[in-house]
């Protein structure tokens, strides 16, 4: 079992970067593959990207690709998200979560196995 923390959230305007943090802890944070995703109000949990156990693979969704980046330090058991020109539809909670499957290509969120609390990314305009 692994248990997952976002921090980083924040109010900024369009335009601006941000990076939310995602910490785990419990067992080892290398044997899961990683996702990133985030619920707008009144909307359905989407997908934003995922990352392979050790990093070198990451999977975007098309509407955040060449903004977004996912990395992962498997030394400090921390998964990232840098976002850059963000955009007011961008605004949402934001969460990680943990796949202990096979294919860490995943989109789906019956895959992932564990979840974060959600950290809010507000972007004005």
């Amino acid at each position: 079992q692994v248990q997952l923390v976002e921090s980083g959230g924040g109010y900024v305007q369009a335009g601006d970067s941000l990076r939310l943090s995602c910490s785990a802890s419990g067992r080892a944070f290398s044997s899961y593959a990683m996702g990133w995703f985030r619920q707008a109000p009144g909307k359905e949990r989407e997908f934003v990207g995922s990352i392979n156990w050790s990093g070198g693979g990451t999977y975007y969704v098309d509407s955040v690709k060449g903004r977004f980046t996912i990395s992962r330090d498997n030394a400090k058991n921390t998964l990232y998200l840098q976002m850059n020109s963000l955009k007011p539809d961008d605004t949402a909670v934001y969460y990680c979560a943990a796949s202990g499957g096979v294919n860490w290509q995943q989109s789906q969120r019956s895959y992932y196995d564990y979840w974060g609390q959600g950290t809010q990314v507000t972007v004005s305009s």
